[in-house]
């Protein structure tokens, strides 16, 4: 099963969902606002494609952080920040089980390849 991770009204995630329906890709959506991630879910993240792939510099909530927060950012302050700004993860994250590879961001090219 591919899960599909981030929040509704995100444009991206609209995308990659209208993508993975258009290609009958099963996919199950998840809301990391309203369910949330586990600390370990993240820890995987982390550990295939790294934090700096999974941390958003360039959305607002990155943005109005206090410049101290953002000082001294490495693996596990990226997690902990992640965990308490589930808006600060770039999106889509999907989580393929069966490909056993997780893809962060969507482009149609990257997509097609992965489920060729």
């Amino acid at each position: 099963m591919n899960i599909l991770y981030g929040i509704p009204n995100c444009d991206t995630i609209r995308k990659a969902k209208k993508w993975l329906t258009a290609n009958q890709i099963d996919f199950q959506f998840h809301d990391f606002r309203k369910s949330g991630l586990e600390q370990t879910t993240l820890q995987s993240w982390v550990m295939q494609v790294g934090s700096e792939t999974l941390l958003n510099k360039r959305g607002t909530t990155w943005r109005q952080l206090p410049a101290e927060a953002k000082e001294n950012i490495d693996e596990s302050r990226t997690i902990e920040l992640l965990l308490e700004h589930p808006a600060m993860i770039k999106r889509p994250v999907l989580v393929s089980k069966q490909l056993q590879r997780v893809e962060v961001g969507f482009s149609e090219a990257r997509y097609q390849e992965i489920f060729s």
